[in-house]
């Protein structure tokens, strides 16, 4: 086996199918053997009678009765039993699986094919021993052919030929003697007459008939000769072929544009395969290289904190062993020693104490485990590969956490209240990164049934947006946690006012005006004119002097109604009279 056969093995990849064969016109396609009694099939596909008789027929009829009947109680078949009628049987074309509906008289109803008879014929006189029967008796095996009847004989019938008068002019000649030949015409009798052979053809009918069909069943149809009327026929014939081949034409490009398209693709997929494999080795060897930094990045990380420990832990060490010498020196002086004794070291005592509880030392740890490996953080760009995946050494510290957005103390009832929480690390700088989880609790502090939902969206850039809406008014305390600890400032208390009051009546410059001179219209600035006018007038008793709302009094356009509760259902009223005017 060569390497390239074994590739292909190894890959899977099929074997390109044989070359069909050439067609064989003198031998069966099913037995092989050269043709005996050969029968052409609609799909122009030609077999022995013999071989068309071995194959399986069916009947549609039969297969839809089944299909659509399956359940029932055979009823039909009992009826078919009572008016027996033989079912329309089919066949499949053993070479291009076309079905065939076979004539009522079955396989032998088929054409036969005179020119398959010919070919094998002359394969046979081409071979070594001649093998051909004798057209009269069939028994031997003829030697010799009469050029006049077109018929094989053989050397019994062959002498018997020549003594009857009839033939006896005929000329035989040897069949070895027939080798080089590539056609040899043999009578092609009448299936109604078997005495008489074909030589006319019957226009109506469209048929080969001959001088007994004439005068016969064909009786008054137009006929000729077969040799008068084959031209007309042949050209028609040859018209089709034309057309046809003009269409084996086309077909035989698209099959092979098909082909190179299937070699171009293959040769395509090769090549992008080659490009896929070296990607992925670069992205492997990308990969490989990205953990190694990552694992170095990380141990001297550890080396790094690890050392901080150690010296902080040393340092610690040594002042606890100080002060404890010095608390343990001390009162051993306080409970031993006499009064002078004391009063003598004093000063020392006293100095080195302050000097140890004056010495500026971090009780907390100054590195702690705060390392994460992030894989969706864009690490680095390696053999131009972009690599993701980073180790994280600035972890979110809760107490450096802030919030921002709007005044938690201005909100109004039922308003849609958006904060926004940046993250930040011990150091005070900005977390670029998501993932923390954060929770937030918002609680009535007057009501502990008024709990609100907050929702927390995360931007995956450090910073988290809170959204929540308070229903009623009230003081409230949110409690915002990161890893369960508060961030700086939390809880926060906010004061949510009343819903915004909106004006009911008319920002206008006077009632005189708005009112269209109405005596009995009002305005909430409690000016007044003379005449009886119980609303205000420019320049007159009460005006504002500019213009205002006519429902409260109040002269800024864009603000709240301060008018709380009406003083009198009559002030009310003109007010309202005072909006509709």
């Amino acid at each position: 086996m060569s390497d390239s056969q074994g590739e292909d093995e190894r890959n899977g990849t099929p074997e390109a199918p044989a070359a069909p064969e050439e067609p064989s016109w003198s031998r069966c396609p099913l037995c092989t053997q050269p043709f005996s009694a050969p029968r052409i099939l609609p799909c122009l596909h030609t077999f022995c009678t013999t071989c068309l008789g071995r194959l399986e027929p069916f009947s549609d009829l039969a297969f839809r009765h089944e299909d659509s009947d399956s359940g029932s109680d055979g009823s039909w078949l009992r009826g078919q039993q009572q008016n027996p009628q033989p079912l329309p049987l089919s066949i499949l074309c053993p070479v291009c699986d076309t079905e065939v509906n076979l004539p009522p008289t079955g396989v032998e109803g088929l054409p036969t094919d005179h020119v398959a008879l010919n070919e094998a014929l002359l394969e046979a006189l081409r071979g070594v021993g001649l093998g051909v029967a004798c057209d009269l008796c069939a028994d031997g095996e003829a030697v010799k052919r009469c050029q006049a009847c077109r018929l094989c004989l053989c050397h019994f019938c062959c002498q018997a030929h020549k003594r009857q008068k009839k033939t006896a002019s005929h000329a035989v000649v040897e069949l070895r003697d027939l080798k080089g030949y590539t056609r040899l015409e043999k009578p092609i009798h009448c299936p109604a007459h078997p005495s008489e052979e074909l030589r006319l053809f019957c226009e109506r009918c469209d048929l080969p008939v001959c001088q007994e069909c004439v005068v016969g069943a064909h009786r008054q149809h137009p006929y000729n000769m077969a040799a008068n009327i084959i031209h007309k026929h042949g050209d028609s014939i040859r018209e089709l072929v034309k057309i046809t081949q003009r269409h084996v034409g086309t077909l035989r490009g698209a099959l092979s544009q098909i082909e190179e398209a299937g070699e171009s693709l293959d040769r395509r997929t090769e090549a992008v395969a080659l490009e896929i494999r070296a990607f992925a080795d670069g992205y492997v060897r990308a990969v490989e290289e990205h953990r190694g930094r990552l694992l170095r990045t990380l141990e001297e990380l550890r080396v790094q904190r690890e050392t901080q420990l150690q010296l902080q832990k040393a340092q610690l060490q040594q002042l606890l062993q100080d002060m404890q010498t010095g608390v343990d020196f001390t009162e051993r002086l306080l409970t031993s020693g006499s009064d002078l004794e004391i009063l003598l070291t004093k000063g020392v005592v006293e100095n080195r104490l302050r000097r140890l509880n004056n010495v500026d030392y971090h009780p907390h740890p100054v590195a702690d485990d705060r390392i994460q490996f992030s894989p969706h953080e864009k690490g680095a760009l390696i053999q131009s590969y972009e690599i993701f995946g980073a180790v994280l050494n600035r972890a979110t510290d809760p107490s450096k956490c802030v919030m921002q957005g709007k005044d938690v103390g201005r909100l109004r009832q039922s308003e849609p209240v958006g904060l926004m929480l940046l993250c930040k690390d011990g150091s005070g700088e900005r977390v670029e990164r998501g993932g923390e989880p954060v929770r937030v609790t918002v609680s009535h502090r007057e009501r502990k049934d008024c709990a609100i939902k907050a929702i927390v969206c995360d931007n995956q850039d450090g910073t988290y947006h809170i959204s929540f809406t308070p229903e009623e008014p009230g003081r409230y305390a949110i409690s915002i946690f990161v890893r369960g600890q508060h961030v700086q400032g939390s809880p926060f208390t906010m004061t949510v006012k009343n819903k915004f009051r909106q004006h009911r009546g008319l920002f206008h410059c006077c009632t005189f005006c708005s009112s269209g001179g109405q005596k009995a219209a009002r305005c909430a600035c409690g000016g007044t004119m003379p005449g009886g006018y119980q609303g205000c007038g420019h320049g007159h008793k009460g005006h504002p002097g500019s213009p205002h709302w006519s429902c409260c009094g109040n002269v800024a356009e864009a603000s709240e109604c301060s008018l709380k509760q009406p003083r009198e259902d009559s002030l009310q009223r003109s007010l309202l009279r005072t909006v509709a005017l």
